[in-house]
């Protein structure tokens, strides 16, 4: 039936038809009228090759890929390319529209990702390339791990191969650092190694990708010129340099970059790059004063360069520099000084001996903040180093000079040394706790969070129960979205710092396996790390504050890993392991799948034996997890309790159950304890809660009412309504009492199939709960069961044991939950028919 709908249909069909006549008749070009080249996206493409050019930072990693059969270019032999990181190309983007006269400030600093870092870009008649922001430690910890950067690397080339439109092939420039070495600095880390190994093959994460070098792919990679950089003048920098060399003072340059801003950081951090990289005419050899003002001058201004790159947070400049000056070590501030004098040794040996009981008090009674700081300059431990700045950090503050070595000591610059430390020896437990002090924070945060609620996830942070635990529902900037994760945390430095890092853990997953999180709507950032340290607890037999002390100490790798174990819903194992090198300052953990009997692989094998004598299993594993501290500083013995380092809290795990290789005890309990953390729920479980809404006036679970007038509002299969029903869900704090009550709707949910017009007005499903908890309890106890394994949870009254029972079988949960929900709406049941059934 044709329906008048006015006059706009008529004109757009006219308009569209003259638009199809001057397309026939050549007045029109297809581009005119489609400039973005939309057209062009139905036409089938050639697979996008990824180019990735690998860069030594030394001549010495680079004679070692060669001895592996990978041919790389250091930074000295991509003249005149220049190489810097991506926090660069971030401060040059900050620059565009910037107008101090006009009051512009510009665009907003943001984080450069993969798409603008894989384009070589030309600057003052200059090419730069930039690498990944994944690289950079300084920012945050996981690209201290070799295996986190393999793995960021591969999800990186995988999304380029998948999202990039642009012309040219993209180029990703990774540079193999110190870091990426072993700890002998003998060879490459093995992960590091096979990954370059599989680049040269040609396919890497799914994706097609050539090797090469940077020259190699200027012809065939997407270039930008970045206009708005070139200044008034128009000359380049080279010219001016040359033209100034002669110049005693070494300060002919000029800084056209500045935009009207005597004070601009990037601008002379540019120039002094471009004047210093600048070939230089062949001269006369000179020799005597002359020689020496010349290497005076060229020291003079790789200083002046050092300095403006850590005005602008660049910390590893030196690795972008073709100059052999600051290839060694730098000078640091070294905490750890070695004992100089007999007489420094014995003062040192006094000061120790004097606090080793706990923190050093003055007449008063007051801490000592004098002797705190001579104890950190003659202690050696970083343990104990990390201890006395925490104690500065709360009671001073950041900015706080210790006057250690002289003026400029504060507590901030003394807390990034020592994280530079931890990080060499991989101390992840140090890395982690420094990190939330300094409040450093993953760059693309935002990202990952905009990446989980694109896929119609919303996330909550901090620890149950509300307000306490914020939800996040749209994307928030990324200092809102800081400050939001600080709060949700109560300023606990070790949940604040885990969430940034599982936050992105759940990014890359979702973003590769988006299975993994079916029937999830809510991601409780919180309850994940909660249940992380009570799933090492149990498996690894120990203390709650143990567990904290092991998921802290984790590597990122390894805590992604047992990530991605717990987010698959399959059963596993955790055993501890030696790690290479340095077991006991961060022992390492194995994660092993389960089989359909309970044990391993390696088990059913019968070597069992043979790696349970490698595992940490003799007296020794009991003090490995404290062999850091055995040394340390007995800083929570203080009855002050502000000193006590932040923990993450952990659920109740019940001691009577003993946990065995070969023990089924606790399976289900962990099974409910995970699926509640992560809100897992059975397929079809809200559409199926929207039709027994119809047949009731509501669900109420622990005071909060599910009321049935939703079903008017909302559509079964709306995501509106399923964020509903976990809204109330989540009241419950404890994951596996809200998982028991999952179970309860689920068998209620049963009834919308029968021919019954109403089941009753509100329904408690709490009530049903307890009412099965009573019948199991009965028949228990009438079967003989002690009381110590019938123990009840002190917060919801329900048995530890029913917890524990599968949902099948005769003492299934299942079984006294149908019995439970028949005998609570047997009025309403069809009369005649038998209740249970």
């Amino acid at each position: 039936e044709r329906i008048p709908m006015g006059k706009c249909p008529l004109k757009w069909g006219q308009s569209l038809y003259i638009l199809g006549k001057l397309l026939s008749e050549g007045f029109l070009a297809p581009g005119e009228i489609d400039p973005l080249n939309r057209r062009f996206s139905t036409i089938p493409k050639p697979d996008v090759v990824v180019q990735v050019s690998v860069l030594a930072e030394t001549e010495e990693i680079k004679d070692l890929l060669m001895k592996n059969g990978i041919e790389v270019e250091s930074v000295a032999d991509i003249h005149p390319l220049h190489v810097q990181p991506s926090r660069v190309l971030s401060h040059i983007y900050a620059r565009l529209g910037r107008n101090p006269r006009l009051g512009l400030t510009g665009r907003p600093y943001r984080r450069i990702g993969v798409l603008g870092t894989s384009k070589f870009y030309i600057i003052r008649n200059t090419i730069f390339a930039f690498t990944p922001q994944f690289i950079d430690h300084q920012q945050f910890y996981l690209a201290l791990d070799n295996k986190m950067i393999v793995e960021m690397l591969r999800t990186e080339i995988a999304y380029l191969s998948s999202r990039w439109r642009i012309t040219g092939r993209p180029t990703v420039t990774f540079p193999i650092s110190q870091s990426m070495l072993t700890e002998d600095h003998t060879d490459l880390d093995p992960a590091v190694l096979a990954t370059l190994k599989k680049l040269q093959d040609g396919y890497f994460g799914g994706a097609r990708t050539q090797t090469g070098k940077l020259s190699e792919f200027l012809t065939t990679s997407c270039c930008a010129h970045l206009s708005f950089l070139d200044g008034k003048g128009s000359r380049g920098m080279g010219q001016h340099y040359e033209e100034n060399d002669a110049d005693d003072d070494g300060d002919g340059y000029v800084h056209e970059l500045r935009c009207d801003d005597e004070a601009d950081d990037l601008a002379q951090y540019l120039d002094h790059l471009l004047a210093h990289s600048a070939p230089k005419k062949t001269k006369h050899q000179v020799g005597g004063l002359g020689r020496f003002k010349a290497v005076a001058t060229k020291t003079k201004e790789m200083v002046s360069l050092m300095n403006k790159a850590q005005d602008l947070n660049i910390h590893n400049v030196n690795m972008y520099l073709p100059s052999k000056l600051f290839r060694s070590r730098q000078p640091s501030l070294n905490l750890n000084l070695p004992e100089t004098s007999t007489s420094q040794e014995a003062q040192s040996y006094d000061v120790s001996m004097a606090f080793e009981s706990g923190i050093p008090t003055d007449a008063s009674g007051a801490v000592d903040y004098k002797a705190l700081v001579q104890l950190l300059r003659d202690t050696k431990n970083l343990q104990d180093q990390a201890d006395i700045l925490y104690i500065l950090f709360k009671d001073k503050g950041m900015e706080w000079d210790t006057q250690l070595y002289g003026k400029g000591s504060t507590v901030r610059s003394l807390l990034a040394d020592l994280y530079e430390k931890a990080g060499d020896l991989k101390h992840w437990g140090l890395i982690r706790m420094i990190s939330g002090m300094l409040k450093k924070k993953v760059e693309e945060l935002d990202s990952a969070c905009s990446d989980l609620l694109a896929h119609q996830k919303h996330l909550t942070v901090g620890l149950p129960p509300e307000p306490r635990e914020k939800t996040i529902t749209a994307p928030i900037p990324p200092d809102q979205l800081s400050a939001l994760i600080d709060e949700a945390s109560d300023n606990n430095i070790s949940v604040a710092i885990l969430t940034q890092e599982i936050m992105v853990y759940l990014a890359m997953s979702i973003r590769t396996q988006p299975g993994l999180f079916s029937e999830m709507f809510r991601l409780r950032i919180g309850l994940i790390i909660q249940v992380m340290a009570t799933e090492l607890a149990q498996s690894l037999n120990c203390s709650g504050e143990e567990a904290t002390e092991s998921l802290m100490s984790l590597s990122p790798s390894e805590l992604k890993n047992l990530l991605h174990h717990i987010l698959s819903g399959k059963e596993f194992v955790v055993q501890r392991s030696v790690r290479d090198g340095d077991a006991g300052v961060s022992p390492a953990i194995s994660i092993h799948h389960l089989g359909n009997v309970g044990a391993t692989k390696s088990e059913r094998a019968g070597i069992s034996k043979l790696k349970s004598d490698m595992k940490l299993l003799d007296p020794y594993s009991t003090t490995s997890l404290k062999g850091v501290r055995a040394q340390s500083l007995d800083v929570e013995s203080i009855d002050i309790g502000r000193y006590r380092l932040p923990s993450v809290e952990s659920i109740d795990i019940p001691d009577s159950i003993p946990v065995t290789k070969d023990s089924r005890h606790g399976q289900w309990l962990r099974r409910r304890r995970l699926d509640g953390a992560l809100n897992r729920v059975p397929v079809g479980f809200y559409q199926k809660v929207w039709k027994i809404l119809q047949k009731c006036h509501g669900l109420s679970i622990e005071g909060f009412v599910l009321p049935s007038s939703t079903t008017r509002e909302m559509t079964p299969g709306e995501i509106k309504f399923s964020v509903h029903v976990e809204t109330v869900l989540n009241r419950v704090p404890q994951p596996e009492y809200r998982q028991l009550l999952v179970e309860a709707i689920l068998v209620l949910t049963m009834l919308a199939d029968v021919d019954i017009p109403s089941i009753g007005s509100i329904i408690h499903v709490e009530k049903i709960v307890q009412q099965a908890n009573d019948m199991f309890y009965k028949d228990q106890k009438d079967l003989g069961a002690e009381d110590h394994i019938l123990e009840k949870d002190p917060s919801t009254g329900v048995c530890k044991l029913l917890y524990d029972s599968a949902p099948s079988g005769r003492f299934g949960s299942m079984t006294y939950l149908t019995k439970a929900v028949a005998v609570y709406v047997q009025d309403f049941l069809p009369s005649g028919a038998c209740a249970v059934q």
